[in-house]
């Protein structure tokens, strides 16, 4: 039986096979979209037995053609969970391409220093720790190592979680000594609101510290774009911390069971949320520069 026949996990529809330029704003110079994923297919890249859904393949080629089409100089892959603790693809990926593209990595713990310099040396910066999805490889339970870990190799620690979470975990992530980085403004649906005990932790967190990636304005949303529903979010999110945060297109929008949104539209809520050109310019350039360290002339 082939991989796919072994696993539950429901087939997802790709993105958009045209990607337009966004109709709000001009891209700026030096632009970066800092969320993005590779997806390979078995056997070449195994996918993990506990996966929550099975994606069609997002090839390196794929995803250079989106970044070029909507005007995105520089690039963020993030490992897949599908994938699991495998960043064999997207290693590759960032080593033919190391000027422009920069990787966030799921890596084990405990391997030889050689395999963590190698992820470093191919462009990445940091780690992530995805507990939404099955098949992610990694917990919370070993925050502290991964902690360790972080702090050895220069990375930063990117969590994918629930903002629902975080009053429980703050004693936790007090304690972390990284850079913290929270995905698609803690992924909390838009129904909690800005008021809900989960936004005010994070809002206290970012307004401290932390980073956040204003996107996944679709995974949060009750409405069609423009998802004037996550305004509220975003900008409480600009304000606590406006050179902070950063944002990504979460291209190829893996387990999507809504409309299929272009990454045009999602730069287009971006001008929602971020009416200020200057604002907005520093979210897609200056601040994802200093927190990937890319060097834009």
């Amino acid at each position: 039986m082939s991989d796919i026949e072994t696993s539950n996990a429901p087939l997802c529809p790709g993105p958009a096979p045209v990607q337009p330029r966004p109709s709000a704003f001009e891209m700026p110079a030096g632009a970066v979209d800092t969320h993005a994923h590779v997806i390979g297919a078995p056997p070449l890249y195994p996918w993990m037995p506990d996966r929550a859904y099975t994606p069609p393949p997002a090839t390196p080629d794929a995803y250079l053609k989106m970044l070029d089409a909507v005007g995105s100089q520089y690039g963020v892959l993030i490992q897949v969970s599908v994938h699991g603790q495998d960043n064999t693809l997207m290693l590759d990926t960032l080593r033919a391409h190391r000027e422009r593209l920069r990787g966030v990595v799921v890596p084990a713990l405990g391997l030889p220093d050689a395999h963590y310099q190698s992820m470093k040396d191919a462009g990445a910066v940091g780690l992530r720790l995805n507990v939404l999805y099955g098949g992610g490889g990694v917990s919370l339970a070993q925050l502290a190592e991964y902690d360790a870990l972080a702090r050895d190799w220069g990375w930063h620690m990117q969590f994918l979680l629930d903002a629902r979470e975080l009053p429980s975990l703050a004693p936790q992530f007090r304690k972390l000594q990284s850079t913290i980085v929270v995905d698609h403004m803690g992924h909390i649906p838009t129904s909690e609101g800005v008021g809900s005990a989960g936004f005010r932790e994070l809002l206290a967190l970012v307004r401290d510290r932390a980073w956040v990636k204003v996107s996944g304005a679709y995974r949060l949303s009750a409405e069609e774009p423009p998802y004037r529903d996550t305004i509220g979010y975003a900008q409480a999110l600009i304000e606590a911390a406006p050179d902070r945060c950063v944002w990504g297109s979460d291209w190829p929008h893996v387990a999507t069971w809504t409309t299929m949104p272009t990454v045009a539209q999602l730069l287009d809520t971006l001008a929602l949320w971020a009416p200020d050109p200057a604002v907005r310019t520093a979210i897609l350039t200056t601040n994802a520069h200093t927190l990937y360290g890319f060097t834009h002339h």
